[in-house]
């Protein structure tokens, strides 16, 4: 006797499936995403604060989400035109990143030369005066995100230069795996999206054992057991009965549509409308139940 409950019914409505890449198989696990996610958001905090304080203007940021990708899927996912700060992680060839639109850095620095708020500025290359201004910026920020990630990252973090052109900005080889943030930073009134991507070799090692590529050797029962957990939509049903959409439309309280469906004739048992076998009504305790009493044979 097959028993589903209210809970089961609420659990299966809540949970989402993500879409899972098969050409990329590596992931992070559960805790090693948790860690870091926590580390950025200790980030986050602190970026704020030392914005709050170096541009005079009340500033937060919060961590949207924490993903692992290729530097291409990374790169392809910034506008064309934007303010890239390349930065050096001790002797490491690729290099870290932190993302945000120029128009909005030239904003941070009309506030420090005393400008009043409101004024726009378009995406352009940044003069020197500029470029110092922001650079300063940025060394404080190194200084919390090297702090926020403790022993995660033990080399030195510093800024290389920058760049504004997400397309011809090659922090890293287009296969190399970065761990990206994504912030929102709110500087005064004006909202902005800003990322800070870091290689990944430069974190998984001190990140735990629970990341790599899954081996392929046994890939057929790993997806069977996975599928034998997946929530699915059981129902009951009568047989169908054909009518005209002109009945359907004359429909009113009271009438009758009578179904070919025999008084002793066991209800379809289907999954996601897929008849799998045919049961009974019943009880198990207090609460509605079926029996099933035979099995539909499905071609393979």
């Amino acid at each position: 006797m097959l028993h589903v409950t209210p809970q089961d019914l609420r659990t299966t409505r809540e949970r989402t499936a993500e879409p899972y890449d098969f050409r990329r198989p590596t992931s992070l696990a559960r805790e090693q995403s948790r860690m870091l996610e926590l580390a950025f958001e200790t980030f986050a905090r602190a970026w704020g604060t030392q914005m709050t304080a170096r541009v005079r203007v009340l500033s937060h940021a919060t961590c949207h989400r924490v993903v692992m990708q290729s530097y291409d899927e990374y790169s392809a996912s910034l506008p064309s035109t934007t303010a890239m700060v390349l930065c050096t992680i001790g002797d490491t060839d690729a290099k870290a990143v932190v993302q945000f639109p120029a128009s909005d850095a030239l904003g941070w620095v009309h506030h420090m030369l005393g400008g009043h708020a409101g004024e726009s500025f378009p995406e352009r290359t940044f003069t020197p005066i500029e470029l110092a201004l922001v650079r300063r910026i940025m060394d404080d920020s190194l200084e919390d995100l090297q702090y926020a990630l403790g022993a995660l990252l033990v080399a030195p973090i510093a800024v290389d230069g920058v760049q504004y052109n997400s397309q011809f900005a090659q922090a890293a080889p287009t296969t190399e795996l970065m761990i990206i943030a994504e912030f929102a930073l709110t500087v005064g009134e004006r909202e902005t999206r800003a990322t800070v991507a870091l290689p990944a070799a430069s974190l998984l090692p001190r990140l735990g054992s629970g990341l790599g590529a899954a081996s392929t050797a046994n890939a057929r029962s790993l997806v069977e057991a996975q599928v034998q957990t997946v929530p699915v939509e059981v129902s009951l049903r009568l047989a169908e009965a054909p009518i005209r959409p002109g009945v359907v439309l004359g429909l009113a309280v009271g009438d009758v549509i009578p179904l070919p469906h025999p008084e002793h004739r066991p209800l379809q048992l289907s999954v996601n409308g897929e008849v799998l076998a045919d049961a009974a009504v019943g009880t198990s305790g207090s609460r509605r139940a079926l029996v099933v009493v035979s099995m539909k044979e499905s071609p393979r």
